[in-house]
């Protein structure tokens, strides 16, 4: 398949697949480990070079994801200090969704995503899997419709209740967007892809079945078709709905590999509901990474012994946050393989 005039990359060959054999189920000789927060978000190197690092600027974070698919959707956005993404003209009625570019658009609009993830690929030099990642379509209606982030996404929420019709429309239009961006990242180098649905806990058990999970299982669903169909090898993926508490026996059966978990759901209360078929990802409180370095070793080691050896990968429960010290996310990630490998002894 090419995309964008990207054909099949003579990638350098991967000498850690641990994530991606975790992913797949299949056994592992230790956890493997890693962090949501693009480098330019979160490391300082990455920060002081930024004029050099385009991409990363602009693809540091979940957030920073739905704004790129929705800017090539043609929605104007600006980033407000300490805000994020903004956007100046959100969708108010129902014919704003007209001002939309045709979604078969957002793969060219965004070929300056892909070049960068096939450098990354190649500078990666086979160290690490590299991970593709998208907003969900409700997170993405939610930016649409309430100009940026909300609190309680009362006028997203407003459009599920008096414009269903409407809302499902454009649910639609943002997973036909989805489908060739994220496919589009595989063919660039991506050996994983992951969506987010950040705000799945604004929507209850009702709301989410109706307008979350049916895109969600399509996404995954269609983005298979499209990869068998291009003769290209399968790629794991994960979903990671945060607060989505409530249907996570729904997203382990929605065609993902993976479920992320964020740090209110109890490990072994998740795996009994979600059963033998999915590995788990997750889901320490990124907040513990505040705590001494001898403490994070303490609760990495109840978390692993809470999710168990196989089918895990060891994450935190949402993003890294930018005043957190790198040496103690260090301490984090070397206890993950530290103990992991002890407890596969045992």
């Amino acid at each position: 398949m090419e995309a964008n005039g990207f054909g099949p990359q003579g990638f350098p060959e991967l000498k850690n697949d641990t994530f991606l054999r975790a992913a797949w189920g299949e056994d592992t000789d230790y956890t493997p480990v890693w962090c949501m927060r693009q480098a330019g978000r979160y490391l300082p190197e990455f920060r002081e070079t930024r004029a050099a690092q385009d991409f990363f600027s602009t693809c540091r974070s979940p957030e920073a994801c739905c704004e790129l698919t929705l800017q090539a959707l043609g929605m104007e956005v600006t980033m407000v200090p300490g805000k994020g993404p903004s956007f100046p003209e959100p969708l108010r009625e129902e014919r704003d969704l007209e001002r939309l570019r045709d979604p078969a658009a957002v793969v060219s609009e965004l070929a300056y995503v892909f070049q960068a993830i096939t450098l990354t690929r190649q500078r990666l030099a086979g160290r690490v899997p590299l991970i593709g990642f998208a907003g969900a379509p409700w997170t993405l209606m939610t930016y649409m419709i309430e100009g940026g982030s909300s609190s309680t996404m009362a006028q997203a929420k407003r459009w599920l209740y008096q414009r269903p019709k409407a809302s499902h429309q454009l649910l639609r239009i943002l997973t036909d967007a989805l489908v060739p961006y994220l496919v589009g990242q595989v063919v660039a180098g991506a050996q994983a892809l992951q969506l987010f649905e950040s705000h799945a806990g604004h929507l209850g058990p009702q709301l989410f079945n109706k307008f979350a999970l049916p895109y969600i299982r399509d996404v995954a669903k269609r983005v298979k078709a499209m990869l068998q169909e291009a003769g290209l090898a399968p790629v794991p993926m994960i979903v990671f709905a945060k607060d989505g508490h409530f249907a996570l026996e729904e997203l382990a059966q929605a065609g993902y590999e993976v479920v992320g978990l964020d740090w209110t759901v109890a490990p072994q209360k998740a795996r009994e509901r979600v059963g033998k078929n999915v590995t788990l990802q997750g889901n320490l409180d990124p907040c513990a990474l505040y705590a001494p370095e001898e403490e994070i070793g303490r609760l990495v080691q109840q978390m692993l012994d809470d999710f168990g050896p196989q089918r895990y990968i060891a994450n935190l429960g949402h993003g890294l946050y930018p005043d957190m010290d790198p040496e103690h996310v260090g301490a984090f990630v070397d206890a993950v393989h530290k103990y992991s490998r002890a407890l596969r002894q045992n």
